[in-house]
């Protein structure tokens, strides 16, 4: 059911959402909310971009 690209779209949103949990509680460093709000954005980016890429896969088969 998944491939090896959705993990890695999954994966990818996961350390994107992991990392923004760093920045805005300053785990490891100062705290920077707003890097932390920026990069939380990512996360569904990255979903929706991965869920393009695996439609487009589909259908072109």
């Amino acid at each position: 059911m998944f491939g090896k690209g959705d993990l890695l779209i999954m994966l990818a949103a996961f350390l994107s959402f992991l990392f923004s949990i760093a920045l805005w509680f300053g785990i490891g460093m100062t705290a920077h909310k707003e890097a932390g709000i920026f990069v939380a954005i990512w996360v569904p980016s990255i979903i929706s971009a991965g869920i393009y890429v695996h439609v487009a896969r589909r259908l072109s088969k």
